[in-house]
């Protein structure tokens, strides 16, 4: 009996201990995706710059030389790689929240698509662990299907951050880009798109289920002009993992960030979420809260080469339709009341 009991509590001081590494591996697995949305660009540019200037220049000098011959590819579908879509990181990434996918309906693979994802919250975790990842099972919930997600151009100027990006299957969310992938790349390809962007980005705080989407159309002109099908994707549970700043319409504030949205493509936030060995303190690492992104019906759109502005307005009228649809369907499953209203501005 006493042999047993020992067994016992070595059993249960073991699974304590490979709980506490796992714990510990989530929590390095989202800290590495956190520096690289916001330093590894300028970082990987200053060491390029510095190696420029020592006896190793050759190595960045041939650098250079390939980021000049390779700067078109990622206009042109990028340069994914399963290896990569497939890290075991992004397991922990994905359960430190945890993120789940929820698949709707089937998506045919003759049919190309764009998914306009909500909301964007802070960092769209979301959208990067479900679409730019296979931690979820993108892959084996639509098979057949290529998920591209698309982010800012300025991106994909920056020297190693570029093909770290396109190694997920992450694409500059422009027309070239988007036109190329619609258009050469064959059938079964979905570009997702978070609708929102920047300004979207300034509202959103927890408990805040509002999205910026009366005035973005561009992306249903995109749709008809290639006969791809929109697709409403919710995010519930996106706003909840960063506390915000919100500075007022009017304030110096949100003078300064609208500047910054509108001649660099970005709106700098003041947030925080958990410290790196507390959840009591504040730092960079995001809130453990469950993140749960639908997607929704398809929307079957034609194919109309010089849409006219009325056209347009027709389809974006049924996609904010759907979309509302779609998140008052789950809304009450993921945690929110049945009065919860979703904010459409």
């Amino acid at each position: 009996g006493t042999g047993s009991s020992i067994l016992s509590a070595l059993q249960d001081l073991f699974w304590l201990s490979k709980s506490k590494v796992e714990k510990q591996l989530q929590i390095i697995s989202v800290l590495q995706w956190v520096l690289t949305f916001l330093v590894m660009g300028v970082a990987c540019t200053l060491i390029l710059m510095y190696i420029l200037c020592t006896d190793c220049w050759a190595i960045a000098a041939l650098y250079l030389a390939w980021l000049v011959f390779d700067w078109n590819t990622p206009k042109k579908g990028g340069r994914r790689s399963q290896w990569v879509r497939n890290w075991a990181i992004w397991r922990y990434f994905r359960d430190y929240f945890p993120i789940r996918l929820v698949k709707t309906h089937n998506l045919l693979t003759t049919r190309n698509y764009i998914f306009g994802y909500h909301p964007h919250g802070i960092m769209g975790l979301g959208a990067f662990c479900n679409f730019s990842t296979e931690a979820t099972g993108v892959g084996q919930k639509f098979p057949g299907i290529r998920p591209y997600l698309a982010t800012l151009a300025g991106n994909f100027r920056m020297p190693i951050l570029r093909d770290y990006l396109m190694s997920g299957g992450i694409c500059p969310v422009n027309r070239d880009s988007i036109d190329y992938i619609l258009s050469k790349n064959g059938s079964g390809n979905a570009i997702i798109i978070v609708v929102g962007g920047a300004a979207e980005s300034l509202n959103c705080t927890p408990g805040k289920n509002s999205v910026t989407l009366k005035n973005r159309k561009g992306f249903v002109r995109l749709a008809l002009r290639h006969g791809a099908d929109l697709v409403p994707v919710y995010s519930f549970g996106e706003n909840e993992v960063y506390k915000q700043v919100i500075f007022e319409e009017g304030s110096w504030g949100r003078w300064v960030q609208k500047k910054f949205q509108k001649h660099i493509g970005f709106a700098p936030c003041i947030f925080h979420g958990r410290g790196l060995f507390s959840s009591n303190t504040w730092g960079l690492l995001p809130y453990s809260k469950p993140i749960t992104t639908v997607v929704g019906e398809p929307i079957t759109i034609p194919k109309i080469c010089n849409p006219t502005q009325k056209e347009v307005d027709f389809y974006h009228s049924m996609y904010v339709d759907s979309l509302i649809k779609l998140f008052d369907k789950y809304k009450s499953k993921f945690g929110l009341p049945e009065t919860e209203v979703l904010e459409v501005n």
